[in-house]
């Protein structure tokens, strides 16, 4: 059996807009032609200014968000006030990196709630990308030329969230590790919230 039939694919989106950032992700953990569940999490809230959503191993991007969050907790105890996102991603560049030799299998695409809407594109070894928007995973090929075509960055929340699940929807339906809902992370003005969408 080759290497190929274990590999995960996953469909991991974010985008920054107007007033704030969503992080979009769908649910099916894959590995290769297998499909594993229905109902996977690959979206996550680190604290109460950032969340990441992620493409690759299950195990890997759960060891990283625990670990991330338990350093962000002790940082803010320290300093007496939340990270921002962008404090949030140099942090999990120094553990991803720290793990080079053997990597967390893992993308990742951090927002959240900061001056400036940026996202954060992360690979395996802790390479930080700001952007406007990113797609990460098997199904970002299809993903980002839905973004390419329709992303303005004066859009408002509406615009934005329903530029995420088309884009979604159209690795959905093009790659077969990608499928079987939507989950997102909307973060704008001083809040964030979870939303869970079908396909």
């Amino acid at each position: 059996m080759s290497v190929e039939s274990f590999i995960p694919g996953a469909t991991a989106i974010g985008v920054a807009f107007k007033d704030g950032t969503i992080l979009g992700a769908e649910k099916r953990i894959a590995y290769g032609r297998f499909l594993v569940s229905r109902a996977g999490k690959k979206l996550f809230k680190i604290n109460s200014t950032s969340g990441a959503a992620c493409a690759g191993m299950i195990a890997d991007m759960q060891v990283l968000i625990r670990e991330l969050t338990a350093y962000v907790k002790l940082r803010e105890l320290e300093l007496r006030r939340p990270l921002p996102p962008k404090s949030v991603t140099k942090l999990m560049s120094v553990i991803m990196f720290e793990r080079r030799y053997y990597p967390l299998l893992a993308q990742v695409v951090v927002g959240g709630l900061s001056d400036k809407p940026l996202v954060y594109v992360l690979d395996p070894l802790g390479s930080i990308i700001p952007d406007e928007y990113a797609a990460v995973g098997s199904g970002a090929e299809i993903a980002i030329g839905i973004l390419e075509s329709e992303y303005t960055p004066d859009m408002n929340e509406s615009k934005a969230k329903d530029l995420v699940v088309k884009s979604i929807k159209a690795a959905c339906q093009r790659d077969i590790a990608s499928g079987d809902g939507i989950d997102l992370l909307i973060a704008s003005g001083n809040e964030m919230k979870e939303e869970r969408l079908g396909l």
